[in-house]
């Protein structure tokens, strides 16, 4: 008998059977897990498995490499914490169908999940949106897809790095990069490299517009290689879930910026 707890945030659920449901789990030591779980219907089990909702896992098998049962103790809904804003929301969707999508079963990611803790807490706090960016640019990384956003591709002046180039993700200065400009993918300021930031650069300091625009470059930016490096060969392509958040973002921001 294979047997291990862990804790885990869910992903994903989706019903198998008259009552049950087949979940899956980005846990902390066994990275993304499916497994079987009984009277998934039950009004005491649904909102446990609502994607988001932190919790502890007991994971039962005969056998090492078969589906397996789940026994999930009360959990911590965290959708339920944002019910009063779909755009947090969206994004808490999003980050599950993403990790759902894109991880391989089984495959360790502990910094993916501890990353995945952290984003559900700043979710809460007013620079949520420059947060889920950036855990897009970890999440990418942690796939093998990392971007150089740090200088420019074409050894012009870090200082004012201001396109990413859509082939190699590695970020272009504004030198080098404006006769390319219409070809080339623009950086948010709050992705620049700190020694060119200053007080007026930092989320939450900037002006609504300002903060507004850079999101939508970031979403943008991000969505681009979640595209055509992750998803490239994927049968379904970038999650509906991703797709949803990017055209909410753009609608939600760019009136705050008009």
């Amino acid at each position: 008998m294979e047997h291990w707890t862990d804790q885990g945030i869910i992903l994903a659920a989706r019903a198998h059977g008259e009552n049950g449901a087949v979940a899956s789990v980005l846990t902390r030591d066994h990275g993304r897990h499916n497994g079987y779980v009984y009277g998934a219907k039950s009004s005491k089990m649904r909102g446990n498995l609502e994607a988001g909702t932190w919790i502890e896992i007991e994971w039962t098998s005969r056998v090492s490499d078969q589906l397996g049962q789940f026994k999930f103790e009360q959990g911590k809904n965290s959708a339920a914490r944002m019910m009063h804003d779909p755009l947090k929301l969206a994004a808490l969707l999003s980050a599950c169908a993403l990790c759902d999508s894109a991880l391989p079963e089984r495959e360790g990611h502990s910094a993916i999940y501890h990353g995945m803790m952290a984003l559900i807490e700043t979710l809460q706090t007013s620079v949520w949106a420059q947060s889920y960016i950036m855990w897009e640019l970890a999440f990418l990384k942690e796939l093998g897809f990392g971007l150089d956003l740090t200088r420019c591709v074409a050894g012009g002046d870090s200082r004012t790095l201001t396109y990413v180039s859509p082939k190699s993700g590695c970020a272009v200065s504004l030198k080098e990069g404006y006769p390319y400009r219409e070809k080339l993918l623009v950086l948010p300021d709050f992705l620049k490299p700190e020694p060119v930031w200053n007080t007026m650069n930092y989320p939450g300091n900037e002006t609504e517009d300002e903060s507004a625009r850079d999101i939508i470059k970031g979403l943008t930016l991000t969505g681009y290689f979640l595209q055509h490096w992750v998803f490239a060969h994927h049968s379904q392509g970038v999650p509906k879930a991703r797709e949803r958040l990017g055209s909410m973002a753009v609608k939600q921001f760019t009136t705050a910026a008009a």
